[in-house]
């Protein structure tokens, strides 16, 4: 690491100031960056100091990531492999068999559906990593600062909420969608005032609704095209509470299996271990706001609560519990990983309370009024999102008026 630092330093004179690359020093910049941390410290006593930075915070929330990722990719590959297992299949019959082949397809190897998870999981992920890097590269370098680290979470969370069976291309259309429109044209990190990995997902849901369905299950199999369809889709839990109620749910899903994750879901929302895991990682950091996850906790009990006691006779979604509703869809995930976005959520502690509170009501609004869309927690982020800065100015102007009438 002592030669690379020396080497570091002694080309860096070529990308700063009036050097010849000079235009190359947002790459530049990321590759040491990837390496090595800042040598600028502040000195004068007035500064706080903070050993966090957004470099830090990234990287956290990035590891945080892995559990669910991790399980994820087991969970699509055991699926995947019982399902072609029970038809005599031993060929996705597209160019995944390549790498899948090189493990096989043993349904009763934990090795074999890690490996086949993978191998639908990680080409979307690279795809999506390049892309956004390339875009966060290309903008830093038109307005000549550094590479924000913003586009390395965004690229993993919107990797884990797309189907496995995504074509690559809509996967980089998707990010591109999310990272350009969603946050670069208001200025880059910290200016965006919606979530990018949302942005990107929203617009593939309205755009390519065949591929992107709230209520389905992609299982990676591709089979021959004359004994069934392309993909098998196979009804999620949320998508048999809308069909059935309570009771489609408990005949069909233990509550166990949907705590720890062995039910059908897309890869990064299926288990809500991995995901609490995932979110002590960020509160125990402070990276997450508790106020917010607390809030979202509130407004989801309170809104299916005075659903479940209207109760409904053509609607069986009124019928959910409100535990049944934390462990199905992606409301887990998005909690998780999507609220507790500190950029597009409320800044104020009282109007984070607000803020996750008019979560967890839109989402249960969303699932259980609106037939349309079954799944919600991502159109009820993204509204919240658009209301945060009126939540904070409504919190802020209170405050100040308070004030005012204690010194009047």
């Amino acid at each position: 690491m002592k030669f690379l630092r020396s080497y570091i330093d002694n080309v860096k004179p070529n990308f700063i100031g009036e050097g010849k690359y000079s235009k190359w020093f947002p790459l530049f910049d990321a590759i040491e960056n990837l390496f090595f941390t800042t040598k600028s410290k502040t000195s004068n006593p007035i500064h706080v100091r903070d050993a966090v930075d957004i470099q830090k915070i990234m990287v956290t929330v990035w590891l945080a990531t892995f559990p669910a990722m991790f399980f994820g990719m087991y969970n699509l590959g055991s699926y995947s492999l019982e399902y072609l297992n029970l038809i005599g299949q031993e060929n996705t019959g597209d160019w995944h068999h390549i790498f899948v082949s090189m493990v096989g397809y043993d349904h009763t190897s934990f090795i074999a559906k890690l490996w086949f998870g993978a191998c639908y999981f990680i080409p979307i992920y690279m795809t999506v990593f390049i892309v956004g890097i390339a875009w966060e590269a290309l903008f830093a370098i038109i307005r000549k600062h550094e590479i924000n680290e913003g586009a390395f979470v965004s690229t993993v969370l919107f990797s884990l909420s797309c189907p496995p069976d995504l074509p690559l291309w809509q996967a980089a259309l998707g990010i591109t969608f999310g990272l350009v429109i969603g946050k670069e044209i208001f200025g880059g990190t910290g200016k965006n005032f919606l979530n990018p990995a949302l942005t990107g997902r929203a617009f593939l849901y309205f755009a390519y609704p065949a591929q992107i369905s709230g209520d389905k299950v992609w299982i990676a199999g591709i089979s021959d095209h004359n004994i069934i369809p392309e993909g098998y889709s196979g009804a999620t839990a949320l998508g048999v509470a809308a069909e059935n109620g309570l009771t489609g749910l408990n005949d069909n899903f233990l509550f166990a299996d949907a705590f720890f994750g062995n039910i059908p879901g897309s890869v990064g929302e299926t288990s809500i271990i991995a995901l609490l895991i995932g979110l002590i990682i960020l509160l125990a950091t402070k990276v997450a706001s508790w106020r917010i996850v607390a809030g979202t906790f509130i407004g989801m009990i309170f809104m299916s609560s005075i659903l479940n006691l209207i109760g409904s006779e053509t609607n069986p979604m009124f019928a959910i519990p409100w535990y049944w509703h934390a462990v199905i869809g992606s409301f887990a995930f998005g909690l998780v990983f999507m609220a507790t976005e500190p950029v597009s959520g409320s800044g104020t502690n009282v109007g984070r309370w607000f803020y996750g509170a008019l979560i967890g009501v839109m989402v249960i609004l969303i699932r259980v009024i609106n037939p349309a869309f079954p799944e919600g927690m991502m159109l009820a982020i993204l509204f919240a999102n658009l209301l945060a800065p009126v939540i904070d100015h409504i919190v802020v102007m209170s405050n100040i008026n308070r004030r005012r009438a204690r010194l009047s």
